[in-house]
């Protein structure tokens, strides 16, 4: 997978910080040209993940691709807001990002800011890709056609009954991504949401996909298996690429739940499970 390796500072990528040694090139990236749609993953607080993603675009635009990028990082509601900050200041990214963030969503946007500065610079579309918070808390409580509408529903795929593997998948990792603390009557209401907003971001790259689309999310989100993948139509999954970010060691996606890897070592960070296990309501008597 890897051809050669050099050092790369954080003078190419401000804010990421520090120097590491990176692949120069993959193998797969011959792939990100004409009407690719590609999935690129990303454990969210791993900065190395960031780091290698945005070389990997970089070389694809550098190289003549012109994709739209479609962000989860940016919630739908927020769309004409990365227009009008694009027409009113077309290459200040700080900019474009402090009026079309949702407030208190908690990205890191140093570590985005380079692919949104990429966009600008070769004008490429910025797509925002996901669901407003709001509206995937209500999935949790309520059907789908009373969130969305039965007709947008519909146009989703999200009218049909899913399949028992499917949603038994999907429900594990709701499980494990809550460290167990879950209550399992909220398990299908999750399960819900995250196929809402994995349908939407496949509709979104399914509008651009003639020119060639990235969608830039999460690794559950890419997962060939079970995530984003799964909604898109038979011409725009037969085009698909999803690559993981994933780290060594502890509970990853499994390698062949993506059509490639890329693998670093783990970011540092306190358990993410010891939060969420205080706010765990105690058992019953």
């Amino acid at each position: 997978m890897k051809r050669r390796r050099v050092l790369a500072c954080a003078l190419a990528w401000p804010g990421l910080g520090g120097c590491t040694s990176v692949p120069v090139v993959h193998a797969w990236e011959s792939r990100l040209r004409g009407d690719t749609v590609a999935l690129l993953g990303e454990v969210h607080d791993n900065a190395e993940h960031h780091r290698q993603r945005a070389a990997v675009m970089r070389r694809a635009v550098e190289a003549g691709w012109r994709p739209a990028l479609v962000m989860e990082q940016f919630d739908i509601d927020r769309q004409q807001h990365i227009d009008s900050s694009r027409r009113e200041r077309p290459q200040d990214a700080a900019h474009l990002i402090a009026q079309s963030a949702t407030p208190r969503a908690g990205w890191n946007w140093d570590a985005y800011r380079p692919l949104v500065e990429l966009a600008l610079q070769h004008e490429l579309p910025l797509v925002a890709g996901n669901l407003p918070r709001a509206q995937a808390m209500r999935l949790v409580r309520e059907g789908t056609d009373a969130v969305l509408g039965a007709a947008r529903a519909e146009a989703l795929g999200l009218n049909r009954a899913p399949d028992s593997e499917w949603q038994a998948a999907q429900e594990r990792e709701i499980d494990a991504g809550h460290c167990g603390t879950l209550p399992r009557a909220l398990w299908g209401g999750m399960v819900r949401a995250q196929a809402a907003r994995d349908a939407v971001m496949a509709q979104l790259l399914q509008q651009h996909a003639t020119r060639g689309a990235v969608l830039l999310a999460g690794n559950g989100h890419v997962r060939r298996d079970i995530g984003v993948p799964r909604w898109l139509d038979a011409s725009t999954a037969s085009r698909r690429w999803s690559v993981g970010f994933l780290e060594r060691g502890g509970d990853t996606p499994a390698a062949a739940s993506f059509d490639a890897v890329v693998v670093t070592a783990a970011a540092t960070r306190d358990d993410p499970c010891a939060a969420l296990r205080e706010r765990r309501p105690a058992a019953a008597p």
